[in-house]
């Protein structure tokens, strides 16, 4: 019992420290921006550029990379897809239409859905780099 909670601990401290760390990538990327831009037909557009979307997910690839290299696949996933989902629900909380849940959940999907193939990613070229890596005669 107790070995299986030291195991546990870093998956944990992993989520955590994967969420705060999204939640003020999303802020310093996305949360400044809160005004929509119209355009000389009327029509509305924002308020995120696709420059701002862009930099949070690269800037995201460090931490993730971070997790997954070191096998914390929960941490890598359920860290980035709590952060963003609790930073777009209180950033975009204030819409009186409510739709925003909709923009929430879509959120949450394709964080999980993406975090999750770029972590299966890494760990695949890690493990595959570890393979190569081996002494001479050794077995995989």
């Amino acid at each position: 019992m107790r070995q299986r909670l030291l195991k546990l601990i870093p998956q944990l401290l992993a989520i955590l420290v994967l969420a705060v760390v999204t939640s003020a990538a999303w802020a310093a990327w996305l949360g400044w921006d809160q005004h929509r831009d119209v355009q000389p037909d009327g029509t509305t557009t924002g308020p995120y550029e696709a420059w701002q979307v862009i930099g949070l997910v690269l800037t995201l690839l460090a931490p993730v990379y971070w997790a997954a290299s070191r096998r914390y696949f929960a941490g890598a996933v359920l860290g980035v897809t709590v952060g963003l989902t609790a930073a777009a629900f209180y950033d975009w909380s204030d819409d009186s239409s409510g739709l925003f849940m909709v923009g929430v959940g879509m959120v949450m999907v394709g964080s999980l859905v993406v975090t999750a193939a770029v972590s299966a990613v890494i760990a695949s070229v890690k493990r595959d780099g570890r393979r190569r890596g081996a002494a001479p005669g050794s077995r995989p």
